[in-house]
Order: structure tokens, then C-alpha cells, then sequence
């Protein structure tokens, strides 16, 4: 590790925009990009609970950092490390179950066949493992301290520590490098030979440590092979998987470095100390079993951290930065009450940031420079965290904590899913317990597919290419259970999956594990990635193979039925029971709203699909363009709601917290406000009765939902709602809410809030289909009467700015990088039909008059 004892190497520079960037950005008709914002999350003391600590992750390796001052704590994550091996997701007892089930709801009777459906479900998913901790202990003369600051900033990705002991300040700095792979975290006193403390690893896991040489620990240890707790003889489990961790320890030339017990390093009388990180397990894909890997998981982290080892903090941290922005800085979102308090608004915040274009560049006047040991949590001599600014919100509302939450959640999603890792599970990748809520397990009926949700509007596509190369699994997988367990073509999938691309139905009450939709809904984002990023050459080996895979598992799952129609039999509405006619609950019936719906929304994927590739002509072609005429259509019940089930069911739970019924409208593509007014009436009428209540998912669905209704009123109330601050100790009297790290509660945590809320921001500013292009559709125009968003992504490969004043829009600006396209761009009643030339920035007034058209010579290089 070298030079890092220099204090001005600690800068990053960053070079000035070209003229191109500024005429993109925005010329003086723009808001100004306000330098004081702040994207912190701010910590006034040290991490009591999980929930307290700061997230920061490369995609697979994460860690929650505590900010301990005496001892610190870092809770490793390494997105591999789950229980079991391979399974076998087939029961060949399940025709006969079928037939039986399928016999007794065309009887009728329903609650017999919810108790016959039980012989359908499967084995459980496997399990989440926690990788370990880095342990730090400072000693007593670390008890008393003063001037505490802790932040996570989302603009450098990075964790910071910082307090007083004596007359010394201490500081640490953390961040996930994704370039090398590698946890990083810098320790620093401002007084030469003032840094001491001892370093070792652990974990709930079994594992080993040793040192190598004088300043490298090595943690060895495997995962469960099944997912019970680990037995006394572990050679009754199967093999699970292994993995290592290794730490390296480099300080400056001051101070030494001993060995202590032969597991752990002690440092004495140093200015400063880098800790190096790096893990790796022995899991090769999900159809190998951990015994026969041939990854050694030590030999890759060794050679991780030789890699780097002549490389200084400052080059890894400028590197890490400069990964990590050129996704992040794609999007930026400024909103305001309005000019009359936005100077006193943004000078309580004061925090050092770079603006950035939506193109991802920085926009400076002149080449400027980052100094990464600096940072100040400090406004007018007090410290006002995070948490505090949630408590506030239901009082002041402030605009900012909307944009910090917004871009958390943009932040999350870059740090726990990049090309090449595995897919957000429930909780991204960040998890303490062998034994998490739920598994930790990604669950397909919402938590998965909510995941995803921001990944294209908020100009993240690369982020998404994980759960493709998952769907590629489970179709692998879910095409012996589909021949199986229905006999049919095709591939399926049900509620919930693991690292092994679990396929079959989950264990107990069909009401949540009987449902074959999970893979079908995950396909949606297939072909909305294609008609974001308008790339065929993704559609053509990728989405097309999976999508046709699955539609012809629906078009076989698909049966006779009454009316005429087709129908799904058996069918469930996610975890929701219905009171049947016999008075009992139940949980099967048939053709379900949510089924049918999603059913649609594949058979018009794959028909599109099929136009753009010149694959029209074909018998499978046809046969969906038959079968979509014999689906039911969507029904409204007696009540002006959305029918949930086939028949107009008593429903005992009103408010329950899943909106399925309401697919067509969001995520789904089926319902507008344009083509079925009726249905959206309909939906309206659902979400009053349903009501406002819910987890954290439940409300950021309903508030993209409210959005799709052009609502603002009550979308804006939705975001109201989760700015409910949670107590940890007593977080079962929630529901919904923010941790203070702006983590999401089910409660318990449950990732996928976060990345909702995120999702349903950018619905509420831009909407989009192939032909018609919304800008601020759900504006709370009270609320927030001054703002701009720039990078957000509309369908046909568009990017999005759009300034607003008063309430009303002030400019519009679009650009197509490779795609041209025709289109209709509406804005509060007005529409225009616009021509899109690939290639130009188009400028637009508030009554969608084109002002400017200008080339972007330099936007082939951007995103």
C-alpha cells in the first residue's frame, strides 16, 4: 500500500464538462443544480441495532457498518453464501393431485380443494447466510469521546466514521470496490503514532482462522449442506458450500504490526491503517453441488488481494468512485416547496456535492477536485440525523428527504446487483441471522419483481442483468417441474426461489405456495427491457427463447373452462383467502385476476416480440393470438371494485396487503386510463377500499399505482405514509415505515420498499409505452412546486429532463441515443405527436412546442 501517508495525494480529480454536456444539461432557463444538496444518510451516534447501521456493498460483497468508537463492528455479506445444494424440484405425485384439486373446484367446492391442494406444495427454499464480521477493538481510552459524526454518502458510495478522543480526531472511511473486488476501509488519526486497536474475524458459520505472515488473516468456513441448523455430526449433511475471507492489514511507516493468540493482528502507535478484504466461495452455478466444485475459495481471495497490493487507497477509492458514478450520477432529482423557501430549505442542509449530468458526467466549473479524508455532518453547529429529518417528515414535509430516499434506493440496487452476481434477494444482500426472516429468500408473487422495478426508469439497466441470467436458471429448472408436476411444455416457476433456482411450489398453505405465476410475472421485465433499451440483439437470444419458454407452459397450463373462456385451474390470488359459498375459507378457485393478467401480459409480450423479429408466421404464433381471444376479461364487482378472484367471492381481510387484482394497471400494461376509464374507475375504487395501511411494499405499490391514476393527491399520501420512523425494539406495532438507516419495514426489514419507493417517484414524473410518453403525470404540484429530474428513461430508448415552476412544467428536454421513433408526448391534457431523431436533444415548452432541436455529437459515448 503505498503513499498514503501523503496528505495531498487524498484527491480525486474530475474533469470539467464539454459544451455538448452543458447545452444537455441545461442552458439558464434550468433551475441552477444547487452544490449544498445533500445524498447523506446521517448518524449521530454509533449503530445500536442492525438497522442502524450503513449499508454499502459491490454488488456481492456487502457490510453493515456500526460505527463503534471503542469496538467496531463490520457484518460481512457475500451474495453466494446460502444453506443446501442443487434440488430436485419435481413430484411426480402431482398429476393425480391435480387432477382431484381441478375436479373439486369445477364442483365448487373450494375449501376442499384448498386442503387437497396441500399435496401440491414442495420443500422449502434454502437459506441466506450471513458471512462473518470484521471485529475492531480500540480499548478503554476510546470510551470517551466527543464530536461524533457518522454518514453514508450516496454520492462517493462510501461509509464515514469520525469522533474525538483526547486531542485527537479519528476517522474512518469505508466503501465496496466493485472494480476490485475488494471491502475497503481507511483508519486515520490526525496525531502522528495515535492509531491503535486489534483486528480479527468471525462468524455464526463454521469456519477456522489462521494468520499469514504479519499482517493477513484467513477465515475459512462452509454453509450448512441443508438448511436445519448444523448437527454435531456434520457428516450427516451434504457438503455444503465453502468460503473464505481474508484480510489484509498495511499501515503507514510509523507503528508495528504483531500477532496476537494466532488469530488476530495488533496494531500499535500508527497515523493511519487500510484494511483490505476480500471473499470468495466455492459455489459454481446453480446446477453443480458444492462437492463437486473445483473453485478454491482462499486461493481466489489471495489472489484478489495480490492483485492490488501495490495499489494505494487513493487508487482504489478512485477507481471505486469512478465505477460507481458513472451509474449513479446517470439521474438527478431536485424538488422544492417553491422559491420563497428554497434558499432557507437548502442552506440548513449544507453538504458538499458535484452535480451530474444526466449523461453520467460531473458538472463542475473547471476542473475541481474531491477531497476524500474531509467531510463535515455539521449545519449551523448542530447535527440533525437522518432519523430525526423521518420523525419530522408527517410536520414539514421536507422535499429533500423524497430525494434522498429516492436516490437510496438507486444506490441500493448498484450495490447489491451487478452484472455478474447474483439477484437481490429480500434483502439485497445484506443479512446478520443464520436464520432470517422469510430466508431471506427472493419471493416471486412481489418482493423480486419490485426489485427490479427502478432499474430502467431510473437508468440502471446494467443492474438488471443478474435476474436474467436467474430467469435463464429457473427456466432450466422449472421446465422439469412444468413436465412433471402439469405436464406440460414449457418452463415454470411458483412463490418463492434460492440460490439454486428452486422451481417447485414452497412448502404449506397453497393460499401463498400453489402459485405458477412467479416465473411468468419475472418475464415481464424481458420485454421491458427490450423496449427501453430498443436492443434486439437482447431480445433475440435472450428475452425471446425465455419468454416463448414460458408462454407455452401457460398456453398448456391454460384449460377449458365456463363461458367458453380458458381458464387456469387451480388458481390462487397471492395470499389472500376468500370465503367460498359454503361459508368456509378458502384459498383455490380459478382464473384468478392476477393470473389472467399476467397471462396477458406474456401472450402480447411474446406477439411483439415476434413482429420485431419476423416471426409472425409460425403455429405457436397463432396459437396465442387464438388463446388471448378465450381469455376472461377483467371483471368489476358489485361493489365498483376490481373483481380478485373468478367469482364475486366474500373477501374476510379488505385491507390485506397485497393488490394483485390490480396487476393490469401497474406493473402491468392492460389497463389505462385512455383505453378501459371503466376498469381504472374500477381500480380507484379497489385501492380506497383496500385502504392506505400496509407493509412498506404494499404502500410503494399502491402509490405507483395512484400514479398510473394520475392522482397525485392521494400518490403524495402513499409517500407521506412511509416516512414512519420504526423502533426497532418494538417493531411489530408497524406496519411499513423507514429503520434509520432508510432501510424498509415489512416489518422486519424487507428490501423491496425501498427499491418500490424508488419506482414509484420516477412513475410519478414520467410514464411511458411504446407510442405515448407522460411528463409529470402524478405531480403533487402542491407539495413540490419547484423541481427538475434529469436522466430518467421512458420506453423507445428516451431520455428524460424535465423542469417545473409553480407547479407547472417549465421545460422538457428528449433524447434518443440509437433509436428514432414517432410518438405522443402529453402533458396535463395536451398531446403532441412528435418525431424523435436519434442523435438530438429536443426542447419543449409547457404547451409541448418543440423550441430547440440540437445535436448531441458527443452522446454515442453515454448512456
Amino acid at each position: 500500500m503505498a503513499g498514503d501517508g501523503e496528505k495531498e495525494e487524498e484527491w480525486v480529480w474530475v474533469r470539467p464538462p464539454s459544451t455538448a454536456d452543458a447545452d444537455w444539461w441545461g442552458g439558464g432557463s434550468d433551475p441552477d443544480p444547487d452544490p449544498s444538496r445533500p445524498l447523506k444518510v446521517v448518524f449521530t451516534g454509533p449503530a445500536k441495532y442492525w438497522t442502524d447501521a450503513a449499508p454499502i456493498g459491490n454488488g456481492s460483497l456487502g457490510a453493515m457498518v456500526f460505527g463503534g468508537v471503542a469496538s467496531e463492528t463490520l457484518m460481512l455479506n457475500h451474495d453466494t453464501l446460502w444453506t443446501g445444494i442443487p434440488g430436485d424440484y419435481t413430484n411426480p405425485q402431482s398429476p393425480d393431485v391435480l387432477s382431484k384439486v381441478r375436479k373439486l373446484v369445477d364442483d365448487g367446492k373450494y375449501s376442499e380443494a384448498s386442503k387437497v391442494a396441500f399435496d401440491l406444495s414442495g420443500h422449502p427454499s434454502e437459506v441466506y447466510q450471513p458471512l462473518g464480521n470484521i471485529n475492531l477493538e480500540f480499548g478503554d481510552s476510546h470510551v470517551e469521546y466527543v464530536s461524533y459524526e457518522r454518514e453514508l454518502d450516496l454520492n462517493t458510495a462510501t461509509a464515514k466514521v469520525k469522533y474525538t478522543v483526547g486531542d485527537v480526531e479519528f476517522t474512518r472511511e469505508h466503501f465496496s470496490s466493485n472494480p476490485h473486488q475488494v471491502l475497503v476501509t481507511k483508519i486515520s488519526a490526525n496525531k502522528s503514532g495515535s492509531l491503535s486497536f486489534v483486528v480479527w474475524l468471525d462468524s455464526k458459520l463454521h469456519y477456522g482462522l489462521s494468520v499469514s505472515g504479519a499482517n493477513r488473516i484467513v477465515m475459512e468456513g462452509s454453509c450448512p449442506g441443508d438448511r436445519m441448523a448444523p448437527r454435531e455430526n456434520l457428516g450427516e449433511s451434504p457438503k455444503g458450500i465453502q468460503f473464505s475471507a481474508v484480510l489484509d492489514l498495511q499501515i503507514g511507516d510509523a507503528g508495528v504490526v504483531q500477532v496476537v493468540d494466532g488469530k488476530k493482528l495488533k496494531v500499535e502507535g500508527s497515523d493511519w491503517a487500510v484494511l483490505l478484504l476480500a471473499a470468495a466461495s466455492s459455489f459454481e452455478g446453480p446446477f453443480k453441488k458444492p462437492s463437486d466444485s473445483t473453485k478454491k475459495p482462499t486461493e481466489i481471495s489471495l489472489n484478489t488481494l495480490n492483485s492490488i497490493k501495490k495499489m494505494s487507497f487513493i487508487q482504489l477509492f478512485s477507481y471505486h468512485l469512478d465505477d460507481y458514478q458513472s451509474l449513479f450520477n446517470r439521474v438527478s432529482l431536485q424538488l422544492s416547496k417553491g422559491s420563497s423557501n428554497t434558499t432557507e430549505e437548502r442552506a440548513t442542509l449544507g453538504h458538499d456535492r458535484i452535480q451530474v449530468n444526466a449523461l453520467g458526467q460531473h458538472k463542475t466549473e473547471g476542473l475541481k477536485s474531491v477531497n476524500t479524508d474531509h467531510f463535515s455532518l455539521a449545519t449551523d453547529d448542530a447535527l440533525v440525523s437522518t432519523a430525526e429529518r423521518v420523525k419530522s417528515f408527517k410536520i414539514d414535509e421536507d422535499p429533500s428527504m423524497v430525494e434522498l430516499l429516492f436516490h437510496y434506493g438507486r444506490y441500493l440496487l448498484i450495490s447489491c446487483s451487478r452484472p455478474g452476481t447474483q439477484i437481490s434477494n429480500l434483502q439485497g444482500i445484506w443479512n446478520k441471522d443464520t436464520e432470517p426472516a422469510w430466508d431471506a429468500a427472493p419471493h416471486l408473487n412481489i418482493n423480486l419483481p419490485m426489485n427490479y422495478w427502478p432499474s430502467l426508469t431510473c437508468n440502471l439497466s446494467e443492474c438488471q442483468e443478474p435476474l436474467f441470467d436467474f430467469i435463464g436458471s429457473l427456466a432450466v429448472n422449472g421446465s422439469k417441474t412444468a413436465k412433471v408436476n402439469y405436464e406440460t411444455s414449457g418452463w415454470v416457476a411458483h412463490q418463492v426461489t434460492d440460490i439454486w433456482a428452486k422451481t417447485s411450489p414452497d412448502r404449506g398453505d397453497p393460499v401463498w405456495a400453489l402459485w405458477p405465476m412467479g416465473g411468468a410475472w419475472l418475464c415481464i421485465h424481458l420485454w421491458d427491457h427490450y423496449t427501453f433499451s430498443m436492443d434486439k440483439s437482447f431480445l433475440e437470444n435472450t428475452a425471446y427463447p425465455l419468454l416463448k419458454g414460458c408462454a407455452s407452459f401457460l398456453l398448456d397450463w391454460l384449460i377449458e373452462g365456463r363461458g367458453g373462456y380458458l381458464e387456469t385451474n387451480p388458481s390462487t390470488s397471492p395470499e389472500h383467502y376468500f370465503i367460498g359459498p359454503d361459508g368456509k375459507k378458502s384459498s383455490v378457485s380459478y382464473s384468478s385476476t392476477m393470473d389472467i393478467a399476467i397471462i396477458k401480459e406474456i401472450f402480447l409480450s411474446v406477439l411483439s416480440s415476434a413482429e420485431v423479429l419476423e416471426r409472425t408466421n409460425s403455429d405457436f404464433i397463432g396459437r396465442i393470438k387464438k388463446t388471448l381471444t378465450r381469455l376472461p376479461p377483467t371483471k368489476i364487482a358489485r361493489d365498483g371494485t376490481i373483481l380478485e378472484w373468478a367469482q364475486d367471492f366474500e373477501d374476510p381481510e379488505v385491507h390485506h396487503r397485497h393488490v394483485s387484482h390490480l396487476f393490469g394497471l401497474f406493473p402491468g400494461h392492460t389497463i389505462t386510463l385512455e383505453k378501459s376509464p371503466d376498469l381504472c374507475k374500477a381500480v380507484d375504487n379497489s385501492l380506497y377500499k383496500r385502504g392506505d395501511l400496509g407493509p412498506g411494499w404494499s404502500t410503494t405499490w399502491k402509490t405507483a399505482l395512484w400514479a398510473h391514476l394520475h392522482n397525485s393527491e392521494h400518490a403524495y399520501r402513499l409517500v407521506k405514509h412511509l416516512f414512519d420512523l420504526v423502533d426497532p425494539e418494538h417493531e411489530s406495532d408497524y406496519e411499513g415505515g423507514l429503520y434509520s438507516n432508510l432501510f424498509t419495514a415489512h416489518p422486519p426489514f424487507q428490501i423491496d420498499a425501498n427499491f418500490g419507493f424508488t419506482a414509484a417517484i420516477a412513475e410519478m414524473l414520467v410514464q411511458s409505452t411504446m407510442q405515448d410518453l407522460y411528463l409529470l403525470p402524478a405531480l403533487p404540484r402542491d407539495k413540490w412546486r419547484e423541481g427538475s429530474v434529469r436522466g430518467l428513461k421512458a420506453r423507445g430508448g428516451v431520455t428524460v429532463n424535465i423542469s417545473w415552476k409553480e407547479g407547472a412544467l417549465q421545460e422538457a428536454r428528449l433524447f434518443s441515443k440509437n433509436h428514432s421513433s414517432l410518438i405522443k408526448l402529453h402533458y396535463n391534457g395536451a398531446v403532441a405527436e412528435i418525431n424523435l431523431s436519434h442523435g438530438n436533444i429536443y426542447t419543449f415548452n409547457r404547451f409541448l412546442k418543440c423550441l430547440k432541436i440540437s445535436p448531441q455529437s458527443e452522446a454515442a459515448t453515454y448512456p
